[in-house]
């Protein structure tokens, strides 16, 4: 395990790869912020929903380009790529006249970020010795937290003034300096090989997956919202059972073979991923329920990002990595039953704030060691890291506000019917890792005698980062 030390030598290349994740983070809490600035200014209320579908849709779209950007670009040229799309769409979104403009310009945002966001693990392969792994893993994911806190601070601040358009310029320019470390923190002359092709059917499935479920979370007719959620599924049916099959894949052959815990990885990660979506709905339970002023409550839906911040930050040279992968999960789901039970009028949001942390802590402890496990499989499972936290983003973001949505009119209910709906989620991923295996050693490790073939580990299970 390296040290902080050791990873500081290497800080050109970790601002790099952190930065482009964070800028891609900052974004979403920024524009939320600003949106209803926005919205008073050029029109299009009846298209606000589709601000975070639009850039999400395209974030996962990108994601899965990232194995070809790096392989006909290089590492270098396709940060340059990445960060310059974020930024032309970072102009368009300052410049809309008109709302269809603005969902142009964040769909443009979109394709940045996903492509940072996949770079950002699939690089740190190449970019970083194995040792230090755990740490700029670590470090990059903290990004998506530390985003969710700086994101409303910055947003609040423009709007409050009502510069809206001024923030996306200040994204803009963040990206171009960042860029500007390339040339010393990635080699240009990197490559990576001759170009994948397009799963384009996979691309089809998840867009249409994803697009169903967004559709489903934002209608009030429970026939048509069953039957688009109907739909969204099975398109990831469709997804994966032609992705089993084909040859050019958006996932690494290997989550599909049998005894292979790369597919438990993911389905952990993203159990993981997708508790994050509620932190959208906290600031208005805060405002009705805890009778916190909008700033404060902005502010305060960060607590869960503040968490994952800290205990992955801690956790990363921890040894104990079954323990903590198991751990993980179940805190998140108790956090978020313990909330829902929490949830009343006048309610005390202290008591929310201590445990927003502890669930936030439980992401925290087990998404290191699981983006570790899954980089061990190779560049092309670690680039996948992205598609799958991107996905768990959109998927989770629609089913939120369909869980909020079936407790409409009441708002107590509401937040009830999302903790709960996500602590089953969370729960879920103690049963993932568990069949993953994640830091159980081999048998034959912990002992000089031999042991029975049964209580070998599967040779898929090379994935322990222990």
């Amino acid at each position: 395990m390296g040290s902080w030390r050791e990873l500081g030598a290497h800080f050109s290349t970790t601002v790099v790869l952190a930065g482009g994740v964070l800028v891609g983070a900052v974004n979403i809490y920024v524009a939320a912020s600003l949106l209803p600035t926005a919205v008073a200014d050029i029109g299009g209320e009846r298209l606000y929903a589709w601000n975070m579908t639009a850039f999400l849709v395209a974030q996962v779209v990108a994601t899965m380009f990232v194995s070809r950007a790096l392989a006909r670009l290089g590492n270098a040229a396709a940060y340059y790529l990445g960060f310059g799309v974020f930024a032309a769409g970072s102009v368009v979104c300052a410049v809309s006249p008109a709302m269809p403009v603005l969902l142009a310009g964040r769909g443009v945002q979109g394709l940045g970020a996903g492509l940072l966001t996949g770079l950002g693990f699939a690089v740190i392969h190449s970019a970083l010795p194995q040792h230090l792994w755990a740490r700029g893993s670590a470090v990059i994911s903290a990004m998506f937290g530390v985003g969710n806190l700086v994101g409303p601070a910055l947003g609040g601040l423009f709007a409050q003034f009502g510069s809206w358009r001024v923030a996306f310029v200040v994204l803009a320019v963040a990206a171009v300096v960042i860029a500007a470390l390339v040339p010393r923190a990635l080699p240009r002359s990197e490559r990576g090989g001759a170009p994948a092709p397009v799963p384009t059917f996979a691309l089809v499935a998840v867009v249409g997956a994803v697009g169903a479920v967004s559709v489903a979370g934002i209608l009030t007719n429970v026939v048509a919202m069953a039957l688009f959620i109907v739909l969204g599924f099975g398109f990831v049916l469709a997804f994966l059972l032609v992705e089993k099959r084909a040859t050019v894949r958006v996932l690494p052959a290997e989550t599909y073979d049998s005894g292979s815990p790369l597919r438990w990885i993911y389905l952990t990660i993203m159990c993981l991923a997708a508790g994050v979506s509620v932190e959208a709905f906290l600031p208005l339970f805060g405002q009705h329920l805890g009778g916190l002023p909008p700033a404060a409550a902005g502010f305060f839906s960060a607590a869960l990002s503040f968490g994952w911040s800290a205990g992955q930050i801690v956790s990363s040279s921890a040894r104990r990595v079954r323990l903590l992968c198991l751990a993980g999960p179940a805190l998140l789901a108790v956090a978020f039953v313990v909330l829902a039970l929490l949830q009343r009028e006048n309610a005390s949001v202290l008591a929310w704030l201590v445990v927003l942390l502890a669930g936030g802590t439980g992401i925290g402890i087990a998404m290191p060691h699981l983006s570790v496990a899954a980089m061990a499989s190779g560049q092309q499972a670690a680039a996948a890291i992205a598609t799958v936290l991107t996905m768990a983003t959109a998927f989770g973001a629609s089913i939120a506000g369909l869980l909020v949505n079936l407790g409409a009119p009441s708002m107590v209910m509401s937040a009830r019917y999302l903790l709960i709906g996500f602590a089953f989620v969370a729960a879920a991923g103690i049963f993932t890792t568990a069949a993953a295996g994640v830091g159980a050693r081999r048998a034959a490790a912990r002992t000089d005698r031999p042991q029975p073939r049964r209580d070998r580990a599967p040779s898929g299970s090379s994935t322990d980062p222990e």
